[in-house]
């Protein structure tokens, strides 16, 4: 029933719609004015801004790889008792589709080959060049790429799992102005995202579907025509649309999954099929290539020697990436709740960035050795011609061609299918205040929206123009990201103090529970499995009564004391402090599944495993994993106030 109602955010929704109806118009009918403006906007930020660009992404890398080594990696993107909801296979699947999958379909062979054609310094299509090629290759598209994703995400699931903020995009800004970003503050950077996202995915669904048109025309003699490339817009977000329809847990993750295994399948096939030993050494050679120059190539700015190359390929990535991480980034935190940030880090920064890194090698390599080793030249002259036939100009170099084409032209589809449903839960989350329950009305006109986006300015020439704007406003998000970044530092550094004191011994070590009957009743509530009804009799008769007294005392000394009755039986106190972070103690329910020991009737194995339930300690950061069932009143009382202690000393120290 709650799905059923509307849950937008009216300012966002209306607002991002008008803009976006004003910008695409304004490219439309003016797309020759509209290009020359935006491209002198990109142009101003390459001569002027271009230091600002890769210092920006330097600090981006070094901070998140410092959050996965430091003591913060611990910490988890949830409540201290969360567990992740994708497992990893999933949950990798998922990143790289939505991350740059598509991309490396189109790029996999372009891209070495115009570096090799046209490097920024040496002798073009030398063995240097090669290398040179390789490496660039690898920077443009290994830990810079994800670093910028990784630290939107991080972000974004930090204050939003953790501290019960909106996911979305304004949340990055609590740090700096608070309970502002409920305000028209909040509200202008959620448009911006969605701008940002819809030109993002309608530009590439754009000029996706020329490799689409490519591939078709290689195969099947398909005209490379406009008609012909409105009609497949329309069909990948007809799919689209149905994907977003059939939610997160269906039509995305399944995508995912059947890509990635694509992925991997024509990999092989390329990697078997090709110079599958010299694409083994070339590939531990540009890793290491990679990494002994990664600080040099981070920091090159070519001032000393001038050239047109580092706007035309690092600077437009670094912008393309910046531009596209409120997307992807938002997308990523949705998905990786429960983990913790050293594991958040190493699946999202190391993992992809390796496939990527891989798949450059081969597909890179392969077409580098056919050129340079096979003589090929007509591969080299088919990519400067139209970077959108690379792909299927060199697997028709290969074995099984008409195979690992179709195969191709299936991924491409798919990638862009992934990227239009992702982008569209992405953009409802944005214009709905970050809720995930929303009509299907919603969702629907989201994903059309961003098909009807992309068709109206492949008819009138215009995307060019937005592709160019889109990366242009990298440069401001740039700076709020560094901002919204040592925000998250200054949370960080809270919420490690607070669950370093956890841990301290600041008074005497809590007594054992009294059990009256003596040692052998302790003995039979340490062995018995209590059913739920027992744990929340226990809570109602001991937990709440406790909390009660010590409320009551609390509010004697002057301070906002409540007992909270939650569902599902469980009781908490809850004691504002102003200012300062409140203090929360509740004790909950909580199922497990009975020990094999335990279970006496074996006459059932069939059956339903049944559960047993704990009276666990919760805290404002989660779960305690302790069990205070069978305790007397006395002794959950001192608990509160070993934990409240805890608390005043966590307010203390960071005061």
């Amino acid at each position: 029933m709650e799905a059923k109602q509307s849950s937008l955010n009216p300012p966002v929704f209306f607002g991002s719609a008008i803009l976006i109806c004003t910008t695409v118009a304004y490219c439309m009918l003016f797309p020759t004015q509209a290009q020359q403006t935006f491209g002198q906007v990109q142009e101003w930020i390459v001569n002027n801004a271009s230091w600002f660009y890769v210092l920006a992404v330097a600090l981006i890398l070094i901070s998140v790889v410092f959050l996965a080594t430091s003591r913060y990696g611990d910490l988890k993107l949830g409540p201290d008792h969360s567990q992740p909801e994708y497992r990893n296979l999933t949950w990798f699947a998922m990143l790289f589709c939505a991350g740059m999958g598509i991309g490396l379909m189109f790029f996999g062979v372009a891209e070495p080959l115009m570096h090799y054609a046209a490097p920024p310094v040496g002798e073009p299509q030398s063995v240097q060049a090669a290398r040179e090629a390789m490496k660039l290759t690898f920077f443009h598209w290994g830990l810079h790429a994800w670093s910028i994703y990784a630290i939107v995400a991080l972000i974004l699931a930090f204050f939003s799992f953790r501290h019960g903020l909106p996911l979305t995009l304004r949340s990055a800004l609590y740090p700096l102005i608070g309970a502002r970003i409920h305000g028209p503050i909040g509200h202008a950077v959620d448009i911006f995202a969605i701008l940002g996202t819809v030109f993002g995915v309608a530009t590439s669904l754009g000029y996706g579907v020329l490799q689409i048109n490519s591939g078709l025309h290689h195969l099947f003699g398909v005209p490379v025509s406009v008609p012909v490339q409105v009609a497949l817009i329309a069909g990948t977000c007809a799919l689209a649309t149905l994907s977003v329809a059939s939610g997160l847990n269906r039509g995305i993750r399944i995508l995912s999954e059947l890509n990635m295994g694509l992925a991997v399948l024509l990999l092989l096939f390329v990697l078997v099929l090709g110079p599958t030993v010299f694409l083994l050494k070339t590939f531990v050679q540009n890793t290491g290539s990679y990494l002994s120059e990664i600080v040099s190539k981070t920091f090159n700015l070519y001032a000393y020697e001038p050239t047109d190359w580092i706007g035309g390929w690092t600077l437009l990535y670094w912008g393309w990436w910046l531009s596209w991480s409120p997307f992807v980034g938002l997308f990523i935190a949705r998905i990786s709740r429960g983990r913790t940030i050293r594991e958040f880090v190493c699946g999202v920064l190391f993992v992809p960035a390796g496939f990527t890194l891989l798949w450059m090698t081969v597909f890179g390599d392969t077409a580098i050795h056919l050129v340079l080793q096979e003589g090929v030249g007509s591969l080299l002259d088919t990519v400067r011609a139209d970077s959108s036939l690379a792909l299927f100009a060199f697997l028709e170099q290969l074995s099984l061609s008409g195979l690992m084409s179709s195969l191709a032209v299936l991924m491409v589809v798919i990638f862009f299918v992934t990227s239009a449903d992702s982008g569209a839960l992405v953009v409802d989350m944005l214009a709905s205040g970050g809720q995930e329950r929303t009509p299907l009305w919603q969702r629907l006109f989201w994903s059309i929206l961003i098909g009807v986006v992309a068709v109206a300015l492949l008819l009138a020439d215009g995307l060019k123009a937005l592709q160019t704007a889109t990366i242009a406003s990298a440069l401001p998000f740039a700076m709020v990201l560094l901002a919204a970044t040592w925000g998250l530092f200054k949370a960080l550094r809270l919420d490690a103090t607070k669950r370093g004191i956890r841990y301290q011994a600041l008074n005497s070590s809590r007594p054992a529970p009294r059990h009256p009957g003596g040692w052998q009743r302790r003995l039979r509530s340490l062995v018995m499995f209590p059913r739920r009804a027992h744990v929340t009799r226990f809570i109602s008769e001991v937990v709440e009564p406790a909390c009660q007294a010590v409320a009551e005392e609390l509010r004697k000394q002057g301070l906002d004391a409540q007992v909270i009755d939650g569902e599902d039986g469980r009781i908490g106190l809850e004691v504002a402090h102003g200012t300062e972070i409140d203090f929360r103690y509740e004790v909950r329910p909580r199922a497990f599944v009975q020990p094999s020991f335990a279970l006496r009737d074996t006459s059932d194995a069939g059956s339903e495993e049944r559960k047993y339930f704990r009276a666990e300690v919760y805290l404002r950061e989660g779960g305690q994993d302790y069990d205070v069932m069978g305790w007397g009143r006395d002794e959950v009382i001192s608990d509160i106030l070993d934990q409240y202690e805890k608390h005043m000393h966590f307010l203390h120290l960071v005061r």
